[in-house]
């Protein structure tokens, strides 16, 4: 079976405007029992993540942690930004500019492509990737 692949296209630039998409994402994901992956650019995005979690909504609760950190087993949602996930499969959610190596052994793929150029181009670029491969993309325009 194909993997599927989403790409989110946000067509603001406000600042934060990714961090928050990820963070409404996450919510309904948890919310019907997957397991997420989310795979950041570098360490101060993914605490910016991490404390976003907790502040995003007054009446949400997402279970989450910074891979390396936190209890074992780990909590539903694992943020991490240089190393492989340890036992995640289920959903990627990529904030980085490219497509990582561990990313076909998901099950489904959301790529999250802010408005700026070069990101864009950077999008494009996995975009192409991801469809060499026979994966089922889809777009949505936020």
């Amino acid at each position: 079976m194909p993997q599927r692949v989403d790409f989110y296209l946000l067509e603001s630039n406000e600042p934060n405007d990714d961090i928050l998409l990820v963070c409404k994402l996450l919510e309904k994901a948890y919310h019907r029992g997957h397991r997420v992956f989310v795979y950041c650019k570098n360490i101060d995005e993914a605490h910016q993540l991490d404390e976003l979690l907790w502040t995003f909504k007054d009446d949400s609760f997402i279970p989450h942690n910074i891979q390396g950190e936190g209890p074992e087993p780990p909590p539903p949602i694992q943020i991490g930004f240089d190393a492989e996930p340890r036992g995640f499969n289920d959903i990627l959610i990529n904030l980085s500019p490219v497509k990582p190596s561990f990313s076909d052994r998901f099950k489904r793929v959301m790529e999250i492509i802010a408005a700026d150029k070069s990101a864009k181009e950077a999008g494009r670029d996995r975009y192409r990737q991801y469809r060499a491969k026979g994966h089922t993309i889809h777009t949505h325009n936020i």
